[in-house]
Formats: structure tokens, C-alpha cells, sequence
């Protein structure tokens, strides 16, 4: 495991990605350029089918997207030369919006076999385990989970809980926030919200947070906020840009992005 620069820095310049082949072949993301720094909250925000959720997964490695162009590094080093473990291992993390079922193997052994995957050793058992238990503690999560299978019958909040229990051990360098807030009630979402916060208050990590409703940002303070459109970021401020969100949605957006694409079909 290579060691981490003190602050850690995510690059993405220029990134172009398809999904599908052939004639299927579909751009999502259309030249995306963003940089995450340990110590940085980025909200990144826009409406159904923007290219977000594919942003994500771009970046963690999910062989359904192609890059087409463009780079993305961590501290200087090529992320797209990276398999998804290499990835991992150098300090990416990703929370899925639909977090997978894996029938057979507990919550206890997918976590202690993650952590020793990407700190090259096991973790010692018994401050494991008192690690796992406090941090399901702070996140309301019956320690009877730690014996269940990893997400078999979970629900929705409880697979959220999950997510930021694996980022709350692991202790990435940046890491990546899909939807965190779908499907959550509010009790859950301030579970969740406060265990992020947790997170950024006792170290140096980067978030990127993708979202398409403010409710979470009344929760994490965004230092950056990116409106997404059509594949690439159209405007960018401070928390105060998902104020604005919140009072007038994403149709002008949507709006000018439209005629944009007509205008460029037009000198074609």
C-alpha cells in the first residue's frame, strides 16, 4: 500500500465517458473537469439522468462505463490505469446508491477482509472488533448486523448505515457519496449525515457528494457546490448555489444546455 500524501488530491480533467456499444454507443459525460482535495466538501447536483451516478462510477472503475478521453488522478498517479482494487487501495471509496446484496458472506468478515485488503494487514482482532462495535454504536445499527450477510434483508436505511460504516473503518482519502440520501427517512438521514460529519472532523478527507435534493446539505455543509447538466458541470459556487437550487430547480439550466446542443447541431 503506497503511503498517502499528507493532503490528497483528485484530478479529473477533461473526462468524456460512453456507455454501450455500436450503434448503442451513448456519451454520458461530456468533458468533465473537477478537482477534490482532502479537507473539501463537493456537492456535486443536477437532475435525473445528468451523468452524476455515472461520474461515480467512472471514477471507482465499473467496467459498464468507457473513458473516451479526458484523466483522472490521485496525488499525480494515473487512476484510470488502476484496477478497481488498486483503486481502493490507493484511497477511493465509494458509497453505491443501490448497495449490493452478497449472500454468504457476513458484515463482520466483508468488513475485516476490506480493511486488511487495503491496509495490507489484518487489523488486530480485538480492537477490531471494539472498533466495529462503536462505530455501529454512533450509527444506531444492532450489533446483530455484524453477523447477518452483507445487505440480505437490510433495508434501505440500513444499507445507507453500511456504506458509511465501511468509510468510517477504512478511512479513505476521498471519498465518493452516490446518493447517500435516497430513500432515507429523516431519522436515518441524520444518522448518516452525522456520521460523515464524524469523518471530515477527525481527519483529512475529501467528499464528493451527489445529490439531486438539498435536504442532505442541511445536514453536510458543502464547501463547493457544481451543478450538473448533460454530462459536464454548468455552474459552480458555494453553499449558497443549493439555496438557489432549492428556490428554482434545474429547468434554466436544463434549458440553456438544450439550446446549446441545438446551436452546436446547427453549425455542424
Amino acid at each position: 500500500m503506497r503511503e498517502r500524501e499528507e493532503v490528497s488530491v483528485l484530478e479529473i480533467r477533461d473526462l468524456h465517458v460512453t456507455v454501450g456499444e455500436g450503434d448503442d454507443t451513448k456519451e454520458i459525460l461530456r468533458g468533465v473537469d473537477l478537482t477534490v482535495r482532502s479537507g473539501e466538501t463537493h456537492a456535486i447536483m443536477g437532475p435525473n439522468g445528468s451523468g452524476k451516478s455515472t461520474l461515480a462510477y467512472s471514477i471507482a472503475g465499473h467496467p459498464k462505463y468507457t473513458v473516451t478521453g479526458g484523466t483522472v488522478t490521485l496525488d499525480g498517479e494515473d487512476v484510470l490505469a488502476m484496477t478497481v482494487d488498486e483503486r481502493a487501495r490507493a484511497g477511493l471509496f465509494l458509497a453505491m446508491q443501490y448497495p449490493v446484496e452478497v449472500p454468504g458472506v457476513s458484515v463482520s468478515n466483508f468488513l475485516r477482509t476490506a480493511a486488511t485488503a487495503i491496509k495490507g494487514e489484518a487489523p488486530k482482532l480485538r480492537t477490531w472488533v471494539k472498533d466495529v462495535k462503536s462505530e455501529m454504536d454512533l450509527l444506531e445499527m444492532d450489533p446483530a448486523f455484524a453477523e447477518r450477510n452483507v445487505n440480505e434483508g437490510f433495508s434501505g436505511g440500513e444499507k445507507k448505515r453500511h456504506e458509511i460504516l465501511q468509510m468510517r473503518l477504512l478511512k479513505p482519502a476521498i471519498a465518493i457519496l452516490d446518493e447517500t440520501d435516497s430513500g432515507l427517512d429523516v431519522d436515518a438521514l441524520r444518522i448518516v449525515s452525522e456520521g460523515v460529519n464524524r469523518t471530515r472532523e477527525e481527519g483529512e478527507i475529501g467528499v464528493l457528494l451527489i445529490t439531486h435534493y438539498t435536504r442532505i446539505l442541511r445536514y453536510i455543509k458543502p464547501d463547493f457546490v457544481h451543478v450538473f447538466v448533460a454530462g459536464k458541470v454548468v455552474e459552480e459556487g458555494g453553499a449558497e448555489l443549493a439555496d438557489k437550487l432549492e428556490n428554482e430547480g434545474y429547468a434554466a439550466y436544463v434549458k440553456d444546455s438544450n439550446e446549446a446542443a441545438a446551436a452546436e447541431v446547427a453549425r455542424a
